[in-house]
């Protein structure tokens, strides 16, 4: 049956109260700012506007059960089950989520179904089963001792996460954080705040304990700020741009030195070789980068191509650009649709137009559209001619943007890919084995695809190098971040 998504929007019933110690609550003080859809510019709802006064009944909610062990005191297959029917919960309520998320943010509902809701009930279902498989160590120490290693949580977190995945990105925090046993406040971006909430309530009809999940919705310099500075909290995870990051990671220094674990931005490079398949290569670098209207932190916004098969890539994506015009998100059959809000509309539309004075050529797009709607749209936009210190290869736009650059040699493309403050991904494209394996280890990335993008799962760690940040969401590794790692030293015998 064809789902009529502009129906269900009109009958969905939004809540925009935060979520504290088990309940729906606005904020202290009452105030309120307006959810606005990206889709036609209507308010969605008013969503509580939490400031520090909210911030502190959230951790000591948390902090009350971190210490009476409400959560991390119950056995791993209790904790488990829990986790797995908090999954479980969310593929249930797919079509309510995925229309929350669609409406919030503006991205297809074709995605939010498709990719979002899945992928989160899948994270959260992969570290619930992680739970009772994960083990802790025993030292080679002498016959007269021994030394356990063992991981313990590590109380209080603090999860901030950004707008453009907001569910995906809130289970890569929560996931990890719930299954060590921690309790977590969460801050969603106040341009995305409404799928927060609701996953909390369905964890707890899953089971979570009140206090052991919050959600606090409300501006950065209001709500987040606090967090990063708060005396009770033990660890924070953040995921947004470089200059937040920075920001959280210095309030975490000279409030408790906080751990303080930052998923920042990217300018990733995606090389195409002179022997590689260009309309495979050039497919894939047009499906990731203008995949959720190119507001991704690892989009591949810098196309680096061998000088002899310049023209012949460019054409192709010239061919391509067209089919990801944006279009209606409550349409199943969209594939790009709306940049979230007007603030970001104008950052995108302004350093498209600063590419072309800095003398960038403009291939296709760099336009707004459908402007009719209410709605913030931007067709596929391509640039060539394109250098290493122009502002639109070296400024994190996430926007539909990309920027094609020309390697004269295998070296040059590996230094222009190496050239940039970001190290968050990056593609290689070669039918030479030998020679992927080789540009791969050369380029400074957390994760290098060979003749793919995006292609990985929960199981292998996500992050970056130079200032994408020190954290690494996903797999095991996630787990490190929100545990202790505790030495127990133990005299046995007589020493004899």
């Amino acid at each position: 049956m064809t789902i009529n998504w502009h129906q269900r929007a009109v009958a969905l019933d939004l809540d925009g109260r935060a979520f504290m110690d088990g309940a729906r609550v606005w904020a202290a003080d009452g105030r309120t700012f307006s959810s606005v859809s990206p889709i036609d510019g209507r308010v969605l709802t008013d969503v509580a506007r939490c400031g520090g006064q909210d911030v502190d009944l959230a951790v000591a909610a948390a902090r009350r059960a971190v210490n009476d062990g409400r959560w991390s005191g119950q056995s791993p297959k209790a904790r488990k089950q829990v986790m797995v029917r908090f999954a479980d919960l969310i593929e249930t309520h797919r079509d309510e989520l995925a229309l929350m998320e669609t409406l919030d943010m503006g991205k297809p509902i074709r995605y939010s179904l498709a990719v979002d809701v899945p992928a989160a009930a899948n994270c959260i279902r992969w570290y619930g089963e992680a739970i009772d498989k994960v083990y802790d160590q025993i030292a080679p120490t002498s016959k007269d001792a021994l030394a356990l290693m063992t991981r313990e949580p590590i109380g209080v977190v603090s999860a901030i996460v950004p707008w453009n995945y907001p569910m995906l990105m809130a289970a890569w925090k929560i996931g990890p954080a719930l299954a060590a046993g921690n309790s977590v406040i969460l801050k969603p971006s106040e341009k995305s705040p409404l799928t927060a909430m609701r996953l909390a309530e369905l964890a707890q009809m899953a089971g979570l304990p009140d206090g052991v999940l919050n959600v606090v919705p409300g501006y950065g310099a209001e709500a987040g700020e606090p967090l990063s500075l708060h005396l009770d909290v033990d660890c924070i995870g953040f995921t947004g741009s470089t200059a937040i990051g920075k920001r959280i990671a210095e309030n975490a220094g000279k409030s408790n030195l906080k751990r303080a674990w930052t998923e920042l931005g990217g300018k990733s490079p995606f090389l195409i070789l002179k022997d590689a398949d260009i309309e495979a290569a050039t497919k894939a670098c047009a499906n990731s980068i203008f995949f959720n209207q190119g507001e991704s932190c690892n989009a591949p916004s810098r196309l680096i191509v061998d000088a002899s098969i310049k023209d012949e890539v460019i054409a192709c994506l010239k061919t391509l650009a067209p089919s990801f015009a944006p279009k209606d998100p409550l349409d199943p059959q969209s594939i790009m649709g709306a940049i979230v809000d007007q603030v970001q509309l104008s950052r995108v539309m302004g350093l498209i137009a600063q590419g072309q004075e800095e003398g960038a050529s403009l291939v296709v797009g760099g336009d707004q559209v459908m402007q009719e709607t209410g709605g913030y749209y931007v067709n596929p936009t391509i640039f060539s001619g394109v250098s290493s210190q122009m502002c639109i290869a070296r400024e994190e736009i996430f926007g539909p943007v990309l920027s094609i650059m020309e390697a004269a040699s295998l070296d040059e493309a590996v230094a222009i890919a190496n050239d940039t403050d970001y190290g968050l991904a990056a593609s290689v494209w070669t039918k030479n084995i030998d020679r992927a394996i080789t540009v791969s280890r050369r380029i400074r990335a957390g994760t290098v695809h060979v003749n793919s993008y995006d292609e990985d799962d929960i199981t292998v760690p996500f992050g970056g190098y130079k200032q994408s940040g020190n954290g690494r969401d996903k797999s095991l590794h996630a787990l490190e971040k929100y545990t202790e790692l505790k030495t127990t030293w133990i005299r046995i015998g007589d020493g004899a």
